[in-house]
């Protein structure tokens, strides 16, 4: 009898076994994920809670127990304010540019250091390519206007080919692709470690059937390793969709100049502006709440996208 039950419980799935019979085998997991859970929880969800104050004539004094209701007035004065318009194209235009330029180069980056056959050259070249991820945006921004400056070796070139010095941290025109290249620089390194390790766990008999095929190694590359590499691919963009509207306060900001405003200037650095500079809190959680919401509805419309691409495609 005893033997029966055991086969019995054996043969249940392991999706229908209820939640303590499910913890008591993989606790040792659930301890795992705990410190991460109790991380979100803290700093991500409990916080969801002040939201209301994009809703409250809100006083630090009178906090949010105390603070009157004004329904939507905060966001119709977003909607309204003067710069809005401008902001929200910059914002736009600067995560399209990280979506279309920054995004594919460490899929293509990954695909080319896993063809390197020296495992010396391939980890130094890894370790090239993911070390400026440890900088901290204040440096990168600092190396940049070195290198830009009027004395950095990026005039002192054009000087020494005949050309005229160029001022391009003091040029608008030159802002959003000075903020695309050193988005690469630095975080190319990062996605590209990702991918690496995706492309580490394909099965290698695959490779061995293409060789056998007389496939070639650019073919054994488009035909298998790009194609099961897909899945990683889709869900880190509809990750990196879900903060489309927040670019990175403090790369912008450590680029920006007083004459770079009119198209480096996006929502971050106008929460920073109103928020802390000018203690508008009600104002600049709406702001916040404007960027979640077009997150959402980016996330929500491409995950409906990539299923219908991809059978694999999707994050639900």
């Amino acid at each position: 009898m005893r033997a029966l039950k055991q086969k019995k419980a054996q043969a249940v799935p392991e999706s229908q076994m209820s939640l303590g019979r499910n913890f008591r085998k993989y606790w040792p997991y659930y301890v795992m994920v705990l410190p991460g859970v109790i991380y979100m929880i803290i700093f991500k969800f409990i916080p969801m809670l002040g939201s209301v104050i994009a809703f409250q004539d809100y006083s630090v004094y009178q906090g949010i127990g105390g603070s009157p209701f004004v329904g939507l007035k905060y966001f119709k004065s977003l909607f309204s304010y003067p710069d809005f318009q401008r902001i929200f194209t910059n914002t736009l235009i600067l995560g399209a540019y990280k979506i279309l330029f920054v995004f594919p180069i460490p899929v293509v980056l990954a695909l080319m250091i896993n063809e390197v056959r020296r495992t010396k050259l391939k980890k130094t070249i890894q370790t090239a390519v993911y070390i400026p991820y440890f900088l901290s945006w204040i440096i990168v921004a600092e190396l940049v206007f070195d290198f830009l400056g009027m004395n950095g070796i990026f005039n002192q070139i054009r000087q020494a080919l005949g050309m005229d010095p160029i001022l391009i941290m003091q040029q608008s025109k030159y802002f959003r692709i000075v903020y695309v290249i050193s988005s690469i620089w630095k975080e190319a390194g990062w996605g590209t470690v990702v991918y690496i390790a995706a492309i580490s766990g394909i099965d290698q008999s695959l490779y061995e059937a293409a060789e056998i095929d007389g496939a070639s190694r650019w073919q054994r590359m488009t035909r298998v390793t790009l194609p099961l590499l897909v899945p990683t691919v889709v869900t880190l963009l509809l990750l990196n969709i879900g903060s489309f509207m927040e670019l990175g306060f403090e790369h912008v900001f450590s680029l920006l100049t007083p004459m770079t405003y009119s198209t480096g200037d996006i929502f971050d650095t106008y929460v920073y502006r109103v928020g802390i500079l000018q203690a508008q809190y009600s104002l600049t959680t709406a702001v916040g709440l404007f960027q979640s919401f077009i997150g959402l509805v980016l996330v929500v419309v491409f995950n409906k996208i990539s299923k219908k691409v991809s059978e694999d495609g999707g994050l639900w």
